[in-house]
């Protein structure tokens, strides 16, 4: 079992650019659920409707989540973000894209 204390000490090695802050520090994260079969739920929301870094943070959030023994699977919700459904496919395409 994955223990979330785990993926919260992953995602503080997560650091944005811009500020020098880890997503957690920066409230970047708002959910975090463990479920059945290594599958992790993430809420990303970046740090402004408008944010430039989002699709690299997100990218990163997904890898540092990925990285954890026993994590088979991340599913990320992205809000407040004026171009999350172009993000959500980002990461879609990522998951295809690994699985060749």
């Amino acid at each position: 079992m994955i223990e979330k204390e785990t993926l919260w000490k992953r995602l503080q090695k997560v650091i944005d650019p811009e500020t020098s802050l880890d997503v957690v520090t920066m409230g970047l994260i708002t959910d975090l659920q463990v479920e059945n079969g290594g599958r992790v739920k993430v809420t990303f929301r970046p740090s402004s409707p408008v944010c430039p870094l989002a699709f690299k943070l997100a990218g990163d959030i997904r890898k540092a989540l990925k990285e954890t023994p026993g994590v088979e699977k991340v599913e990320m919700e992205v809000v407040d973000f004026y171009r999350a459904e172009a993000l959500k496919k980002f990461l879609s395409d990522l998951d295809r894209w690994e699985k060749g």
